[in-house]
């Protein structure tokens, strides 16, 4: 019989340390919100492949358009021989985007490879070298997305030097002391200490940040943001990986701000568990690269963008944004029944829109000194409860919770339910 010691000793045999896994257990199956090991016992997901899974595991949508694609080819390499649901979903995906005038859409395979390429249609759009991101962003772990990401361990330690002319200013985040005023001022000071804006070619953040705790950025800064890369002729890239795709409320996490940036990086949700990333953004701006400098063996997979357009059918056709909208408003009354109680854990700092919800475990109540350890502890409790949970966060103290939005209310009462009893103090 296989076991889960089994395979992890396996695992450590074959496999280097550098990639980690959040649990030691080795999955057999899955459906929509629900995993089984291959020891047999079953988890409720609040985890969804690190945000990948909005739609569940093994949508029937999905796997029936995958299906049908296999059946006719899987791959041809669409720099030899293009195909229909390549630019089928372009063309969806120009059409959904928050993007001032016509648009159009690259496909690539991982969020990092969106990230990195973006940055070079910046840079080929305008001529100009420079990026500026932000802290507790992240972008990827290739040279240049880990130069963007704002948080050294453990994405930077060992991998150094990092790419020039990357520069880095504080996200506005109010419990930790930084505001909008002091986000832009720090700006100003890149401006005339690091590199002039006239060598920016972008400026690349998160609406709300991922890895780095769940953090929306308050409308006014993007609106700040947008009228300072006006000003200067700066592109405005939009990191929706995580956040897009329904898991805010809305198609496209910067919705909430009203800001129309010029690009905007795609991956994750997308193609509900099959690899697939893009970039959109202005067709003026998306044609400055010339032919060949962008591609990829495997980008924009057929199969892939078969999974996608049902990923795109099945939320329009489930009312997905309505729908993380009444998870997220459940989720965060459950939440806040837990402020404040002695038997659990101090918890702090409930926040998220939508479905994109977290809170921070901290060291006391009513206070937010954060509680990376705690954290830990409460990943480690729930999965012993039968939940898979994640944290994230600057200092590893926020719990981040990815249900599906195909979730059932029963479902989520339950993980929830685990959630308690993972926070409990025996």
């Amino acid at each position: 019989m296989r076991t889960n010691s089994a395979l992890l000793a396996r695992r450590s045999a074959a496999v280097p340390r550098g990639v980690s896994t959040a649990t030691p257990i080795f999955a057999d199956r899955a459906e929509n919100g629900e995993l089984w090991d291959i020891e047999g016992r079953r988890y409720v997901d609040f985890a969804g492949g690190i945000a990948v899974l909005n739609t569940g595991h093994r949508h029937p949508r999905v796997i029936a358009a995958v299906q049908a694609q296999l059946e006719r080819y899987t791959h041809t390499a669409f720099q030899v021989s293009a195909y229909e649901p390549y630019v089928a979903l372009a063309e969806r995906l120009n059409t959904l985007a928050p993007i001032e005038g016509p648009a159009k859409t690259i496909l690539f395979t991982t969020g990092a490879e969106a990230a990195e390429n973006a940055v070079k249609i910046a840079r080929a759009a305008t001529g100009r070298s420079a990026v500026i991101a932000f802290t507790g962003g992240f972008h990827g772990r290739t040279m240049l997305t880990m130069a963007l990401t704002g948080k050294a361990l453990p994405y930077k330690r060992l991998f150094g030097p990092m790419p020039g002319e990357v520069f880095h200013a504080p996200f506005p985040i109010a419990h930790y002391g930084i505001t909008v005023e002091q986000s832009l001022k720090a700006l100003e000071f890149i401006f005339k200490a690091d590199v002039e804006p006239e060598r920016v070619a972008a400026i690349i953040l998160e609406p709300v940040q991922g890895e780095g705790g769940f953090h929306q950025a308050p409308p006014e800064f993007m609106k700040a943001l947008r009228a300072l890369c006006d000003r200067h002729g700066i592109l405005l890239i939009d990191d929706e990986i995580q956040a897009g795709f329904g898991r805010t409320g809305r198609m496209f996490g910067i919705e909430h701000t009203g800001v129309k940036p010029d690009l905007i990086t795609v991956a994750k949700s997308l193609a509900g568990g099959f690899p697939l990333a893009g970039v959109i953004g202005r067709a003026d701006v998306m044609d400055a690269a010339e032919p060949g400098g962008l591609g990829g063996t495997y980008a924009g997979s057929p199969v892939a963008c078969a999974a996608a357009l049902a990923v795109l059918e099945v939320m329009e056709e489930e009312q997905l944004l309505a729908r993380a909208a009444h998870l997220g408003a459940r989720t965060r009354a459950r939440l806040e029944t837990f402020v404040g109680r002695n038997d659990l854990r101090p918890i702090a700092g409930i926040r998220g829109p939508g479905a994109m919800i977290a809170f921070d475990l901290v060291a006391s109540h009513g206070a937010h000194e954060p509680d990376g350890a705690a954290a830990k502890a409460v990943t480690a409790k729930a999965l012993e409860g039968g939940l898979i949970l994640l944290s994230c966060g600057v200092y590893g103290e926020t719990i981040r919770l990815l249900f599906p939005l195909t979730v059932s209310d029963e479902l989520l009462t339950e993980g929830l339910d685990r959630l308690e009893d993972a926070l409990r103090i025996v």
